[in-house]
């Protein structure tokens, strides 16, 4: 099928498929007649592509996964390896954005939010110079 077909298909740009061509993520195929023909295998690497990418892999990251899928010597374990890194840096982020989610209930709280903007504390919090947090903590 064209690039054009095969965009559709897989539910990408054109500019997508060529972008990870660029990229080395899938092969460009040879051209016929002045049109370059994708096989099915390239729809399916791209849904594949997409599906890592919606799991939060990074397109380094999905190389590796693509070398683990055609390499003729890759086990389950492998690619269980691989997602258990990605598994540890997602809850690694959950925990940093929970942390920052307290500090900010905590800047909330412990300030006036009626206060004109002159004397407005998270301002104030917020800026760089400012020192760190008092200790103050929040009223829930």
């Amino acid at each position: 099928m064209t690039i054009s077909a095969a965009a559709q298909e897989a539910g990408v740009g054109v500019e997508t498929i060529r972008y990870y061509e660029r990229r080395g993520l899938i092969r460009q195929p040879p051209s016929k007649g002045g049109y370059r023909q994708y096989p099915e295998a390239t729809i399916r690497q791209i849904r594949f592509i997409r599906e890592s990418q919606r799991l939060g892999f990074s397109l380094t990251e999905i190389e590796e996964l693509l070398a683990l899928a055609a390499a003729e010597d890759t086990t389950c374990g492998d690619v269980c390896s691989a997602t258990e890194h990605k598994l540890a840096e997602v809850r690694g982020r959950i925990a940093t954005l929970q942390r920052l989610e307290r500090e900010l209930e905590e800047m909330l709280c412990a300030k006036d939010c009626t206060a004109p903007k002159r004397d407005c504390k998270l301002l104030e919090a917020l800026s760089p110079s400012s020192p760190p947090p008092d200790g103050e903590h929040c009223c829930h």
